[in-house]
């Protein structure tokens, strides 16, 4: 019997070295790679017609044309043979029909129609606006491959000198976002933009973001959709709802929840002012912090480290996982959610001294004689308005499932 053939993988493809003369692998079915002494790896295919032997006919190169479309295409030629026919004039059609997408700019242009059509009009346009005013006036005819840290530095390097270091960040940005996109179509291995650290290309000049109610929704569904793990996620949800510093939430202990009376006790030593910080916790907090509870791992930490140890995660883990989201906000760092729900609730007219003391910040004066539950109907109400809010921007286009978090 003949030998049948094992079926490639991509993983094993990118483990075939050239030799001094070209070789071929099987992949079944007619369909062939051939690993060339220059190293380059070209997709054919192999078939007989009216019993005779036929010149083998070319497919395309890998990685530009893909394990499964190179599968495809072998699988109709097989019905055309099959027809008595030659599938050679099929295969030049084919080979005419695909896109080069050698260069930045001509895999740029692909980028750009096959992932901004459902992004608004907008983020399109400054997408394409970073792209043709400076990334393509200087790497357009360069090979995607050989784009290296120094290319994209250089670039942002010459925007920040004509005095826009926001625009400088952006473009870096989308020159990272591109180049994840090729990596995923593996036609490169790295990503130059990774290389060049954010806070080294421009940083806010004062932290005064604050994020819109559309950008509130729109990182709260990216968070949910993403496939971070579901403590984290929650975890997330919680910074913006409690309105506590992220070391603050994720040092959380058991002992200092109170979800029967829905209040969170935090020690002094666990806050910026060594002083006792009460939050009274909305209902979607408490559901939270119960779902959490139900699914817990540690004795004493509600958000403890998966490493084996009794700790909680540790102060990067909620900001990897951010930065690692597809999402369409800019600039914003997690400690920007405490500004954020400070903004809007004082556009909603709410008393601002509950608003600082919900926020932990000291007032001035002989109203600021500290008491760890003054103000608490004002502080229990503008957090529970305060979720109430967040679930409506969530809500507003939401196309993952999130939890109604304490609603009936």
């Amino acid at each position: 019997m003949p030998k049948t053939a094992t079926p490639l993988t991509d993983t094993r493809i990118k483990s075939l070295k050239p030799k001094p003369s070209r070789y071929s692998v099987s992949d079944g079915g007619g369909l062939i790679l051939e690993v060339m002494a220059s190293g380059s790896k070209i997709w054919r295919y192999r078939y007989s017609l009216h019993g005779k032997q036929q010149p083998m006919v070319t497919i395309g190169e890998y990685p530009s044309t893909s394990l499964l479309a190179a599968r495809e295409r072998a699988r109709r030629y097989a019905e055309i043979v099959a027809g008595g026919i030659s599938p050679v004039a099929d295969a030049k059609k084919d080979r005419g029909a695909v896109k080069n997408l050698d260069t930045v700019k001509e895999f740029g242009a692909y980028w750009i129609e096959q992932q901004m059509a459902d992004k608004s009009a907008e983020y399109q346009r400054t997408t394409k606006r970073a792209l043709e005013k400076d990334v393509y006036p200087a790497l357009g005819n360069k090979p995607l491959a050989e784009v290296t840290p120094g290319d994209v530095l250089a670039i942002c390097d010459r925007i920040k000198k004509r005095g826009a270091p926001k625009m400088a960040l952006h473009t870096r940005n989308v020159i990272k976002r591109m180049f994840e996109y090729a990596i995923a179509r593996q036609l490169v291995l790295t990503n130059p933009a990774s290389a060049i650290v954010a806070r080294f290309v421009a940083t806010q000049e004062s932290r005064d973001r604050v994020l819109s109610p559309e950008e509130i929704g729109r990182v709260l569904r990216a968070v949910y959709a993403s496939s971070i793990r579901r403590p984290l996620k929650l975890a997330i949800h919680l910074l913006v709802l409690t309105m506590v510093r992220k070391s603050e939430l994720i040092e959380a202990r058991w002992d200092e929840l109170d979800l029967d009376d829905a209040i969170w006790r935090i020690p002094a030593d666990r806050m910026k002012k060594d002083r006792e910080h009460w939050v009274y916790l909305s209902s979607q907090a408490v559901a939270m912090f119960r779902e959490l509870l139900d699914s817990r791992t540690s004795a004493e930490y509600v958000f403890p480290t998966v490493r084996g140890v009794d700790r909680p995660i540790a102060k990067s883990t909620l900001n990897q996982a951010i930065r690692a989201l597809d999402m369409e906000v800019q600039h914003f760092v997690l400690h920007d959610f405490r500004r954020t729900a400070s903004t809007h609730l004082h556009e909603m007219g709410q008393p601002s001294d509950a608003i600082e003391k919900a926020l932990a910040h000291t007032i001035k004066g002989i109203k600021g004689v500290y008491n760890r539950a003054e103000y608490a109907p004002e502080r229990k109400r503008i957090l529970q308005l305060w979720a109430e809010f967040v679930d409506a921007q969530i809500d507003e286009g939401r196309k993952v499932v999130i939890g109604r978090f304490g609603t009936a």
